[in-house]
């Protein structure tokens, strides 16, 4: 058995305390009103002011051994108000956050100028699709030593978030992955099912994935028992009419990220469940990865996803948006663009 290290043991102690009191219920729920904010978000006032050179934000925070961290959001984010009131509104992560890290804010809309390590320039639009921050809140961590860490998208309730904090600051990810190191937080969870939530959306019993590929693209779900975020999108927005049209125009599979199920991927590799998840790096459940139909990753959803951002998902999809614009974040900025003018 891996050590326990004290502040995991406190994280373990949090999370049960916490996951069996009305706290959880109100400040934990993933379930989230993914519509539009009317007003815009502000920024807490403890982030760092930034000329937006990378490499000089990463060098000022190792001055006084700190790691950094890049917020990528956007003003109008229902999650990254989520984010924003049920983590770094708490005073507990706050301070550890302080303590420990540099957070600097990247706006996924914005047009400043952007610097990065290797010197290339960006707008904040291009630097935030060139890093991948499809959804947002993206949070990218560096570590005290200037290296990357480990990069988060999408709301992660208020003890995930704080195990990432720790994850980095005490440079576990040297070590081993963050689905690893949560996992062993998480095994004190007890709520949900001991079985997978059903759905008339999966194909059973196929395995073999790269058969799945040759006539649609494929959605693989990667989920497992007794996981509170589970019940809440199978019991929320994949009870949509919409969102199941939407779905039954694709192939679907629902894994258990953690059994050793015989798996052929859509690539065509002979695995299992549990390694794919693991080669995947895979820290949340569920997850939602869409291939096309050469086998290649086109998207994940691997945060909380209300209806709006999973019904756009399978627009992007189902609509071959991606074979013309492979970088979900610059469409949906073209989309917002095109609403504007008209």
């Amino acid at each position: 058995m891996k050590h326990i290290s004290q502040r995991l043991l406190n994280l373990l102690i949090f999370f049960v305390l916490f996951s069996h009191t009305g706290f959880a219920a109100v400040s934990d729920d993933p379930a989230i009103d993914d519509q539009p904010l009317r007003e815009a978000l502000s920024l807490p006032d403890w982030f760092k002011v930034s000329f937006l050179d990378i490499q000089e934000d990463i060098t000022d925070a190792r001055k006084s051994r700190r790691g950094l961290i890049i917020y990528f959001g956007q003003k109008y984010c229902p999650y990254c108000k989520a984010h924003l009131t049920k983590n770094w509104a708490r005073p507990d992560i706050v301070s550890y956050t302080r303590a420990n890290f540099d957070v600097i804010a990247i706006d996924v809309r914005g047009d400043k100028q952007v610097t990065d390590l290797d010197g290339t320039e960006y707008t904040e639009k291009t630097f935030a699709a060139h890093y991948n921050a499809t959804f947002t809140p993206t949070l990218l961590f560096f570590d005290h030593n200037g290296k990357q860490a480990l990069k988060l998208s999408g709301f992660r309730r208020p003890y995930q978030f704080r195990a990432a904090l720790e994850y980095v600051t005490d440079l576990h990810h040297k070590d081993e992955s963050f689905r690893e190191y949560l996992a062993r937080a998480e095994s004190a969870e007890s709520f949900g099912h001991d079985t997978l939530n059903e759905s008339d959306i999966f194909i059973t019993e196929q395995t073999n994935l790269l058969e799945l590929i040759k006539n649609k693209p494929l959605a693989v779900f990667f989920e497992e028992t007794r996981c509170h975020a589970c019940d809440v999108l199978h019991g929320g927005p994949m009870k949509k009419p919409a969102i199941l049209k939407q779905f039954l125009k694709l192939n679907a599979v629902q894994l258990n990220m953690w059994q050793e199920t015989p798996v052929t991927t859509p690539a065509g590799e002979k695995t299992t469940a549990k390694k794919w998840a693991d080669k995947l790096e895979l820290n949340y459940a569920p997850t939602i990865i869409f291939y096309d139909q050469t086998g290649t990753e086109i998207l994940r959803v691997d945060s909380v996803v209300g209806f709006l951002r999973l019904n756009n998902v399978l627009q992007f999809i189902n609509d071959g948006v991606y074979r013309k614009q492979p970088n979900y974040l610059l469409w949906r900025e073209q989309q917002t663009q095109k609403q504007i003018r008209n």
